[in-house]
């Protein structure tokens, strides 16, 4: 049976310091101890297990055994304490675990390096007043003991020279469990494995012995995750589960202290993130189905879509063949279903709703901002920047930059410097190179998106024609193709969308070795700018990678057509590869399209690849029970992309329902559905999929901000030209407004006005009883001395589209610019309690010093007076003693 005081996060007993280093071999509680391995201790039950380290025994040991021995060494003169597990105790009689453990004095340490704050005095000021109707929001909050598992406190960093001055009250569970494996890691990754006669700088850290095998893993604990029988002794993994990751608890706040306690802030920044991310898409998403729902309700109203569909104006109709010889000529009145599909998203409704995207994504942002600052306040992390940028230098960095430069503030030569003033020229040399590889990777990586954005719309062109040559049809018939309900330009859209989905996930897998290599090569001096300059390049990878076949779409499809006996072709006339035009119900039906299937597949299969995981986890888990580092060590590894790819998955979303939101106002509410899922699945595998990550500090979301600030500012772009351009509802206005026959504004008569003559007797060879067909644009008619040039009508509706984005653009950048201005980025009441904070830190330090002064010079005067002759050094010494 474990002891109670095992199972506790944090609480242990109250042996001393000496006492707990003492181990008596064949003692009776090590012997009931060992019976059952489910604990989070060493054997003697007191000494806290902070690390674990795994390794095998195979063919090419005694190298690997050299390392180890070494290395453990060097971790035991830092101060560290080990204990290993033979592996005939281990489930597979194979793995080997060494088990490392931090005590006071190393943990006082680092603490004082890593400047970790700590609790000096518990707060007095009090949290925000209750808001009105605070009842509603009760069923959707969490126990206040989860909400805040400790105590607000006044915290300084810590001062190794000043212990006196912090709260201690119990020296074992003074620092957290987040907190000791993280200065654990720091000890680990830099503590070298050679010899001591032999200074190898480069072999040094656990990384690079992970990467070699001498050690298969490295991992700190969770812990247990079952419900305790005694009170004082709680599991915050058990809470986690119970509270955060169970579907049942999607309405339910998030426990972000909880969950910035037990896996560190990086991570709780982002859920904390993610749960803001996905509480602002309900207002978005409300506010996209009122505008689809007006799509459904003018359903009736919808004059051009009844004149395509009335046999006698659209079945009158007989349209140029969409291919060039194979391709037969068709009538309008074919396409009334595409024709009232795309009225759906492409109405009055929809440039509203454009706009309010374009005031929401800044109201997001700058609502998101004041979270945060709220955030970096209550987890300690307002002087985070200044403090520990330069704590965080990553050891591949300390390893390969070993010289030294003054630095002009400190005027101490201690920063690693990668330039020496003697090998300039080298390193110029070796720069150079860098960029030069750096574009050689590059440009391939380009060029391969390239080459797969025109084999898609090459296939687009081909499977076009391909789709259209089937019509056969007389003129007096309707197509008939896949199906009734599919036209040729729907049919093309959605199986390219599909190929187009399938190339981004290959074209995923290279992208991300690329940009990690090329990062390597850069040698990031910190941990924070390896990770930004990865996040950028990703990125870049990404845009590029999901949104192209939108883009193209959107602003190029159906641009550059021509017209009948002019068509443009992709690779010229002899091709025969004729560009690809719109479909008669307008092109936003196909962009609309290609965002469903790309942005839906890409939420589908998230999803798949999360229930297989959940699957085979399943079949993998032991029903017997076994050591709790055997069950953590057959978890996932969460690596250090873990949060990038969660944070990736999220952006690419993000950029979906503000690039293209336009085509498609039921975005917001896919990716509402798909995140309120998401975060309980992304909890869900931190509590019980994945080993638990070595605790991280972060007071923001990093470089992502700057993203989502440069998509916010082009969705506003974009959104205004899928309006102007690829919408029909400029078009449409113009009609209305300037070129209605009749004294009434009516939309009666726009089709047969949008539509040009084509004599088809101007094609050789080809005898048929029609004399002229239509086609989609506005170009005088046949006999016209500027004959088949385009018309003044065109030109106004040019005119009409750019005026449309200059003033769509403006408005929405005014209020943008006026929101962010009118919403200070940090709350007041936040600056109010950072001063007072402040002025509290500095008022107790001082008293803290005088006092320690006092008691200083009373000492001084017990001690017996000193000889009258004195020289002036011995009275010098005795007021250096003194002070």
């Amino acid at each position: 049976m474990i002891l109670l005081t095992e199972e506790c996060n944090g609480h242990s007993r109250n042996n001393s310091i000496e006492d707990r280093g003492t181990q008596l071999p064949g003692h009776t509680e090590t012997d009931r101890l060992q019976q059952n391995k489910d604990t989070v201790f060493f054997r003697d039950g007191v000494r806290r297990i902070d690390f674990i380290l795994s390794y095998l025994d195979d063919k090419d040991g005694e190298k690997k055994q050299e390392r180890r021995r070494e290395f453990e060494a060097n971790l035991r003169k830092a101060g560290l304490e080990l204990e290993t597990e033979d592996k005939s105790d281990s489930d597979d009689l194979k793995t080997y675990f060494l088990k490392i453990h931090a005590p006071w004095e190393v943990l006082a340490t680092y603490a004082d390096v890593l400047k970790i704050k700590v609790p000096f005095k518990e707060s007095d000021i009090p949290h925000g007043q209750d808001v009105p109707l605070e009842w509603l929001s009760r069923p959707f909050r969490l126990p206040e003991k989860v909400m805040r598992p400790q105590p607000d406190y006044f915290t300084s960093p810590f001062d190794k020279d000043k212990i006196d001055f912090f709260l201690i009250k119990n020296r074992d569970t003074f620092f957290p469990p987040s907190t000791r494996n993280r200065i654990v890691y720091y000890i680990l990754s830099r503590c070298p494995y050679y010899k001591e006669d032999r200074k190898e700088t480069d072999k040094k850290g656990i990384k690079r012995l992970l990467n070699n095998g001498t050690y298969t893993s490295a991992f700190p604990l969770h812990d247990v995750r079952k419900a305790n029988t005694n009170e004082q002794c709680e599991s915050e993994r058990y809470h986690l589960y119970k509270n955060w990751a169970r579907f049942l608890s999607f309405y339910k706040e998030q426990p972000l202290n909880l969950i910035r306690k037990y896996y560190g802030e990086k991570i709780g920044i982002y859920f904390a993130w993610l749960g803001f991310y996905t509480e602002m898409l309900f207002f978005a998403a409300v506010m996209g189905v009122i505008c689809f729902t007006y799509g459904v309700l003018s359903y009736d109203d919808n004059l051009t879509s009844k004149e395509i569909c009335d046999p006698s104006i659209g079945g009158s109709i007989v349209m140029c063949p969409l291919c060039d010889k194979k391709c037969s000529y068709w009538k309008l009145n074919s396409t009334c279903l595409s024709s009232w599909q795309s009225h759906l998203f492409d109405n009055e409704g929809t440039v509203f709703f454009a706009m309010f995207m374009g005031i929401w994504v800044t109201l997001f942002l700058e609502f998101w901002k004041r979270r945060q600052a709220q955030l970096e306040y209550e987890w300690d992390l307002v002087d985070f920047e200044e403090e520990q940028q330069q704590l965080q230098i990553r050891p591949e960095f300390e390893t390969r930059c070993t010289d030294q430069r003054l630095n002009r503030i400190t005027q101490v030569r201690a920063d690693n410097w990668l330039l020496h003033t003697a090998c300039c020229a080298v390193y110029c040399l070796c720069a150079v190179c860098v960029h030069c590889s750096m574009w050689i990777l590059y440009s391939p990586q380009m060029l391969l998106i390239v080459a797969c954005i025109t084999g898609v719309i090459v296939y687009r062109l081909a499977v076009y024609a391909a789709f259209a040559s089937i019509m056969k049809d007389s003129p007096t018939k309707k197509i008939h193709l896949v199906g009734s309900l599919i036209t040729p330009q729907l049919a093309t859209s959605v199986t390219a969308s599909f190929i187009n989905f399938v190339i981004i996930m290959i074209l995923n897998f290279f992208y991300e070795r690329v940009a990690i290599w090329i990062t390597d090569m850069e040698i990031p001096k910190t941990h924070l700018e390896y990770e930004n300059k990865l996040t950028m390049k990703m990125f870049l990878f990404q845009f590029v990678n999901y949104y192209s076949s939108c883009f193209y779409v959107a602003f190029f499809k159906g641009k550059f057509v021509g017209y009948p006996g002019n068509y443009t072709y992709m690779f010229g006339k002899y091709s025969r590869l004729r560009n690809e035009e719109c479909d008669p119900g307008g092109c936003l039906i196909e962009l609309t399209t290609q965002l469903v299937i790309v942005m839906t597949g890409k939420q589908v299969c998230g999803n798949i690849q999360e229930a297989l995981l959940n699957w085979w986890c399943s079949r993998k888990a032991r029903k017997d029970q076994y050591s709790r580092w055997e069950q953590d060590h057959d978890l996932q590894n969460f690596s250090q992309l873990g949060l990038f790819y969660e944070y990736l998955e999220m952006v690419i979303q993000f950029g979906f329902i503000t690039l293209f939101v336009a085509s498609f106002p039921l975005a917001p509410l896919l990716a509402l559905c798909n995140n309120i899922l998401e975060v309980r699945v992304d909890a869900w595998k931190f509590t019980t999929q994945f080993r638990r990550p070595v605790a991280a500090k972060a007071h923001n979301i990093g470089a992502w901000q700057e993203i989502l600030n440069v998509v916010a500012i082009l969705s506003v772009v974009t959104n205004a030209f899928i309006m102007a351009f690829t919408s029909d509802m400029i078009p449409r206005l113009v009609y209305l407004y300037a070129y209605h026959p009749g004294s009434e504004a009516t939309m009666s008569g726009y089709i047969n006005n949008s539509l040009s003559v084509y004599d088809i007797s101007q094609i050789p060879l080809l005898s048929t009883p029609i004399c002229c067909l239509r086609y989609r644009d506005y170009r005088y008619p046949p006999g016209h001395q500027r004959q088949y040039s385009h018309t003044m009508q065109f030109w106004h509706i040019l005119a009409a589209k750019l005026a449309f984005i200059i003033i769509m653009e403006h408005v929405v950048f005014v209020v943008k610019f006026f929101v962010a201005w009118l919403i200070p980025d940090v709350p007041s009441e936040v600056k109010a309690r950072i001063k007072r904070e402040r002025y509290l830190i500095q008022e107790y330090l001082h008293n803290y010093e005088v006092e320690k002064l006092k008691i200083q010079l009373s000492q001084s005067f017990i001690i017996e007076a000193k000889p009258e002759v004195c020289t002036t050094t011995d009275k010098h010494d005795v007021l250096s003693e003194c002070l």
